[in-house]
Parts: structure tokens; C-alpha cells; sequence
């Protein structure tokens, strides 16, 4: 038995189209019933489950007489509005049946990388945890824009586990653990536990499935194992079928074993869930500051800005070569910042105004890459 699954209190199962939906798009009711089931067990025994699932666009697609999920990001938007619907109402069908009542999140990055929505996001989790309800995530489709997304709903679930700090993150999907290669073809093997990157070395990984109703494949189910286990969580990996399985222990699928040590979240999420919207060029000072001191970025540190972005936003900084060492919140806007360069807060502060005698990038809202 696997101690770190059975010890697990607080679990973020996560689940992926094709293992709820038919290939021609529309749910899968039996099989939305037997996860339902298996996670209602373990709500019954105490422990705290988020479900972080994937299906909308894929459950849009017959109601709207779409053959296949759309390429085009306003055809997957309009999807997604019909599919989510669906979706949410055939798990709080489902939840129903053992007496419990489901919570819809929809997150988009913006609400995991400003202060305030991602505190927000925590508080609306915990609440729903506290009120033992089954919170049910995912990714705000029909709003995200190609320049906002998580991109897939792997990551998400391992944004959410770090997010609400999970004991367990489980990925379910239509494989049913990661093979040296592809498990249709002779000669590759189950990995049953990876302890770090390197066990990955000599590992083909393909990408989505043929169902072609997802947007992941075990790219993304090892990418994001590699960001939750990163921040202290282990990950499973494993077919929906065999769920209950390997939420009771058993060495099914693939266990990815913790890093020791447990970052702080908000930067762990800084750097793992967003996409920067400029760059910051520094000067040798102040990559020295930045990375060795751990300082904030001041304007007299900068030499040229990239991007557009506004006061909020996340902004790679980079070294004089343009290799990016750090990610932070930017606390001006770019139209503001041309101005600002290579002066002092002191000298800002009687030009400009009080207000100009502020960090560019503050050491708190700063993390290394």
C-alpha cells in the first residue's frame, strides 16, 4: 500500500475529457457516475476532495451539432458555454445521490497570479471545503483568450493542489500509468514510481490521445506532476476506471514521489501559472541585486522594457543577454516606465511625486527562474 495516498486528508483528483466523454462529444453518464461514486466514498471518510475536470467543450459539441472539437478559439468558447452547464449539472445529479452538493469554480490565470483574485480563489476552495460541499474546477473557457489560458487542465489541477496545498494530486485519464514508451507497442514497461527527472532520462512521452476530445496527453500529466511534486505534493497517475484502486493505495498507475521541501505558494504559483506580458532588461547591478541579494528591482537597475502590460501584471526580468532570471508583478504600467530608467526612487520621488518612490518589482512579489 502506498502510505502517501492513504495518509492523504486533502486530495485534488483530477480527470480528463476522454474519460468522460464519447469521442463524438456528449457525456459519458455511467462513466461520470462512477467517478462520482468513488470520490463520494472518500468525502464519506473524511477527507477533503477537490475535483478539478475537464469535459465542457467536449460536452458542448453534440448539442451543438459539431462533428469535432474546433480548432478556432470562439467556436471552443461557445462550446464550452453549452458544455459547462451540462457538465456541472450532471455532477451535481450524480454528488446528489450520496447527499452532497457541489460548488462550480471557473478560474482563468488572472485569478491565480493578482493578489486579490488569488486570495479570492483560496478563500471561495476553503469555504466550500469547510461547508463540505465538492468543489469542481475548471478552466473559465468561454472568457480565456489564447493569451490567458492555463492552456490545459493538467496544470490547472496542479496549480489548484498547490493552491489550496494538497496532501495528494490524482491525474485520471485513458491511460492508465506512464510506460517507458508507447504502451500499444511490444517491449515497453509500466513505471510504477519516479523519484526525480532523471528516472524520466530515456521516457518517450507521447502527446493527446486519438479521442481527440482533450487538449493534454502525457506531456502535460508529466509537466504538471513535475510542478506539484515541486512544491511538496505526491502525484499519481493513473485510468479513471482504476480510481478507487489507487485512491485506496494500491500500486497501480504511476507514483511521483515529493520534492522534500514545501515553497511559499503565491510565488510558486507566480512562477508555474503565469505568462509574462513584458520583459524587464536589467543592468549587471541589478541582476546581482535581484538574484544574489534578493533585493527589489529599482528603476536605476533597468535599461530597456519590452512588452505591453499595466501596473499587476507579471514581467519576466532579464540579463544582459536576455536570458530571463526572475518573474515578477510589475507595479507600473510599460507607458510609464520609458520615463523612469536608470533614475534613483530618491531623485523619482522629488521630480514626479511621493508616489514614484516605490520598487518597480518588489522582493515580496519576486521569484527566480
Amino acid at each position: 500500500m502506498r502510505e502517501a495516498v492513504t495518509a492523504a486528508r486533502r486530495i485534488v483528483v483530477k480527470v480528463g475529457s476522454s474519460s468522460l466523454t464519447t469521442a463524438s462529444g456528449g457525456l459519458d453518464t455511467d462513466r461520470v457516475d462512477a467517478l462520482t461514486d468513488v470520490l463520494a466514498a472518500l468525502a464519506a471518510d473524511g477527507r477533503e476532495i477537490v475535483l478539478v475536470s475537464s469535459g465542457a467543450i467536449a460536452a458542448g459539441l453534440a448539442p451543438l451539432g459539431l462533428p469535432r472539437r474546433p480548432r478556432d478559439l470562439a467556436t471552443q468558447q461557445a462550446a464550452a458555454s453549452v458544455g459547462q452547464g451540462l457538465l456541472i449539472g450532471r455532477y451535481a445529479a450524480s454528488f446528489a445521490r450520496h447527499g452532497r452538493t457541489v460548488g462550480q469554480v471557473l478560474l482563468t490565470v488572472d485569478d491565480v497570479t493578482r493578489r486579490v483574485h488569488y486570495r479570492n480563489a483560496y478563500r471561495t476552495l476553503r469555504k466550500l471545503l469547510d461547508l463540505r460541499a465538492v468543489p469542481i474546477v475548471n478552466e473559465n473557457d468561454t472568457v480565456a483568450t489564447e493569451e490567458i489560458r492555463f492552456g490545459d487542465n493538467d496544470r490547472l489541477a496542479a496549480l489548484v493542489a498547490a493552491l489550496v496545498q494538497a496532501d495528494l494530486l490524482v491525474l485520471l485519464s485513458d491511460v492508465d500509468a506512464l510506460y517507458t514508451g508507447d504502451p500499444a507497442k511490444p517491449g515497453t514497461t509500466r513505471i510504477e514510481q519516479v523519484h526525480s527527472t532523471d528516472d524520466l532520462a530515456t521516457v518517450t512521452i507521447g502527446r493527446a490521445g486519438r479521442a481527440g476530445v482533450g487538449t493534454g496527453g502525457m506531456v502535460t500529466k508529466v509537466e504538471a506532476a513535475r510542478i506539484a511534486t515541486g512544491f511538496g505534493i505526491p502525484v499519481v497517475l493513473t485510468a479513471a476506471p482504476l480510481a478507487a484502486e489507487a485512491l485506496a493505495g494500491a500500486s497501480v498507475g504511476t507514483l511521483f514521489h515529493p520534492a522534500v521541501h514545501r515553497p511559499g505558494a503565491r510565488l510558486f504559483w507566480l512562477a508555474h501559472a503565469t505568462s509574462p506580458r513584458g520583459r524587464l532588461h536589467l543592468d549587471p547591478g541589478a541582476v546581482q541585486a535581484v538574484v544574489t541579494r534578493r533585493k527589489s528591482l529599482l528603476p536605476a537597475g533597468i535599461t530597456a522594457v519590452d512588452g505591453t502590460f499595466t501596473a499587476g501584471d507579471p514581467v519576466d526580468l532579464v540579463d544582459i543577454l536576455g536570458t530571463p532570471v526572475a518573474r515578477g508583478l510589475v507595479n507600473y504600467d510599460a507607458v510609464e516606465l520609458p520615463g523612469l530608467l536608470g533614475r534613483s526612487t530618491g531623485e523619482l520621488a522629488a521630480a514626479l511625486g511621493p508616489a514614484y518612490e516605490r520598487e518597480v518589482v518588489h522582493r515580496d512579489d519576486l521569484v527566480l527562474l
